[in-house]
């Protein structure tokens, strides 16, 4: 999306028209900030997240069905709640006054609230597909059931229908490895102490799961379940592999898998998901990311009993529909996936989850409604002017690089041109004309819905991609950048306080939500996301003096990263690995530097009132740790550290401020303080 330079000056002044902080009103504090949440004890160069958020922390109280409290949290129990007065709402209608898709979200909502039927039902609901299960006689139909759709058990490969990465306007058929139950191959191949402990809890789960469905000698059952995962654990790709765009986009025809995992049997596997191996009358190609593991898997699988493998995929299954099922398998489901994984000592409410279910299966049919009442047009309009405001301080960025080249710049600089911002919801609403609710069975309206996902991609699979489509709903407090598409997005969910509030001091509103939009704009330049061009073609569009260049930077990024220990005292040996979160590391980094630049543009010159004694650059960045302010459990903070992608919040906090020059001089952080840099070691990206 090009924008001409004249307008930079209306697009930088987006956030100035919101109303002064100084005239009241602000949700928090005066002026957007909430100043008895900080710990002024602390220095900021001693823990800034601390001296910004260290009274919160110390007061808050996580709820128990909650791993975390916070920021995040608080907005997403304020959507919770608004999406159970949706369903309120309809519930209160006469059947004959709901639309058809009212009926379907109202039908669904009260068949998983009903609990006293589901208990009733017992096993029956799902006692077709344990037979099923339990009756495979041989590895041809353990392959077939691996990847049935409906049965939706867990698979040693797993395969699905997106774009492909070097023909974005094409969709792909994707595979990539799979099989194991717990959040990632370290929890089965290292021995420290909490891991030890956290697979010894699942082993038993396994087991108990095994009791509850009436399967007999259940301890020695897990213990091979176990010890299956285990070996494919072994043989899996680390999850900083996983992610490099380089190493997992490996095209083939669809016969070449019998070439590269000879002993798995495709053809049962690949008929069972309907998938048409030809394309405009040539063999269908197909996209295998962990390339080097997919041999050794089907080694595993071939020499694995199907007794076994019969154990597996029910024990799974069960996992699958837990929470469909009688309360003592969704209360011990809960009790491995809630509480030793995430803390919680309890579930959220059944109507709380209810609105979950909704969300997740009929998520644009309730969107519908959660954006006609909760997102006027005008909130669209205003996240509309900020977005280009954003983009606009990101070229004024780019185009001051010393550590790129012209030539990359030119590409740079098209690329970000040709981003399309997604805000609030979408242009065209999803049709569920097809997706056939049966009120009071649940299990068979779980499956339909996701069979009616699965049948939508078929039935587009050789057509254009259509790159109207959404992929997260309009009450989710989140936002993505997609490579493929090049677009960022923002659900209407999230443009709300405390990241985005009209009646705050335009600084604030720059820390929180324009570094959330900086953040999302940063992905596609991060490690990954510069991989792929304005057009969303994966290809290499630098330099090679500037990949380097980029390369040595991040290279320190992930150095830094890897020294922080979110639980020095309870788990010192747990920190933060660098090259897992990098991507995301980049992206808050960037986010925040360029949510700097556009606040200094916005001011078009003027010097910022002094609010409560705040610079408006200390505003900008007290605001920016506010939005990360989060207090979790510690088996939560475990978790996020070892298996996902985003660093816990206080290196949110930490990880950026301290790389930026602008934070040293606003909070005069001085050598000897903990998270002082010297000047060559800040890493500056974008």
């Amino acid at each position: 999306m090009s924008r001409s330079k004249s307008s930079l000056v209306l697009l930088c002044g987006a956030l100035a028209l919101a109303v002064p902080a100084w005239a009241a009103g602000a949700q928090l504090g005066t002026w957007g900030v909430d100043l008895s949440g900080m710990d002024k004890s602390v220095a900021p160069g001693d823990d800034f997240f601390r001296h910004v958020n260290g009274k919160y922390l110390a007061t808050i109280t996580i709820p128990p069905d909650r791993s975390s409290i916070g920021s995040f949290q608080q907005l997403q129990i304020l959507s919770e709640e608004r999406l159970k007065t949706i369903v309120n709402d309809l519930a209160a209608k006469p059947e004959s006054a709901l639309a058809p898709e009212e009926k379907k979200l109202r039908d669904l909502f009260d068949t998983f609230t009903d609990t006293a039927a589901i208990d009733a039902a017992g096993l029956k609901p799902a006692q077709k597909d344990l037979d099923y299960l339990n009756g495979l006689q041989s590895l041809p139909d353990v392959a077939r059931a691996m990847a049935s759709v409906k049965l939706s058990t867990a698979s040693i490969y797993n395969i699905g229908i997106g774009v492909d990465d070097k023909n974005p306007d094409n969709y792909s058929v994707n595979l990539s490895q799979g099989g194991l139950g717990l959040p990632d191959r370290d929890y089965y191949l290292k021995d420290d102490a909490e891991i030890v402990k956290t697979r010894e809890a699942y082993r038993k789960y396994l087991a108990e799961m095994m009791d509850l469905a009436g399967m007999s000698d259940s301890a020695a059952r897990a213990d091979r379940v176990l010890a299956l995962e285990t070996e494919i654990a072994k043989v899996s790709w680390n999850r900083a592999d996983r992610r490099d765009a380089d190493k997992i986009y490996n095209p083939m025809p669809v016969s070449s898998l019998k070439t590269l995992a000879p002993e798995f049997p495709w053809d049962n596997f690949l008929s069972e998901t309907r998938i048409p191996m030809t394309r405009s009358g040539s063999e269908r190609q197909v996209i295998v990311a962990e390339k080097t593991a997919f041999g050794l898997l089907a080694k595993i699988f071939v020499a694995t009993p199907v007794s076994t493998w019969r154990d597996y995929l029910v024990v799974h299954y069960l996992h699958t529909f837990s929470a469909y099922l009688p309360k003592k398998f969704d209360d011990r489901d809960f009790a491995f996936y809630g509480t030793v994984l995430s803390g919680r000592t309890q579930q959220l409410d059944r109507k709380t989850r209810g609105v979950h279910l909704l969300d997740n299966l009929l998520g644009e049919a309730l969107g519908k409604l959660y954006v006609a009442r909760y997102f006027p047009p005008e909130s669209k309009a205003k996240a509309d002017l900020l977005v280009s405001n954003l983009l606009k301080a990101y070229e004024a960025d780019i185009n001051t690089l010393t550590w790129m080249t012209p030539a990359t710049r030119a590409k740079a600089l098209d690329k970000l041109h040709r981003f399309t911002p997604k805000i609030g919801y979408p242009t065209k609403w999803r049709d569920y004309s097809d997706f056939q609710v049966v009120r009071g069975d649940m299990i068979a309206d779980v499956q339909a819905g996701t069979l009616y996902e699965w049948n939508r991609d078929l039935a587009r699979i050789n057509q254009p991609v259509d790159k109207s489509e959404w992929g997260m709903t309009p009450s989710t407090i989140n936002a993505y950048y997609n490579p493929s598409f090049n677009e960022i997005v923002f659900p209407a969910a999230i443009l709300q306080a405390p990241f985005f509030d009209a009646k705050a001091d335009d600084a604030v509103n720059y820390g929180a939500i324009g570094a959330v939009i900086g953040h999302e704009i940063s992905h596609g330049f991060d490690d990954q996301g510069s991989k792929y061009d304005g057009k969303g073609v994966f290809q290499d569009w630098w330099t090679k003096e500037d990949r380097a260049a980029f390369d040595e930077r991040t290279k320190a990024l992930v150095k830094q990263y890897d020294g922080y220990y979110p639980l020095p005292q309870t788990d010192p040996e747990l920190h933060v690995i660098g090259q897992n979160t990098l991507g995301e590391n980049i992206a808050d980094n960037a986010g925040l530097a360029i949510a700097l630049k556009a606040y200094h543009l916005s001011l078009h010159g003027r010097k910022p009132p002094v609010l409560d004694g705040y610079t408006g650059d200390q505003r900008l960045f007290l605001s920016f740790g506010q939005v990360w302010r989060t207090k979790m459990r510690e088996n939560a903070i475990r978790t996020q550290t070892r298996s996902n992608e985003h660093t816990v919040a206080e290196f949110r906090v930490i990880g950026p401020t301290r790389n930026m020059d602008s934070w040293y001089d606003a909070f005069a952080v001085k050598p000897g303080q903990k998270y002082y840099l010297a000047p060559a070691e800040r890493v500056h990206l974008w």
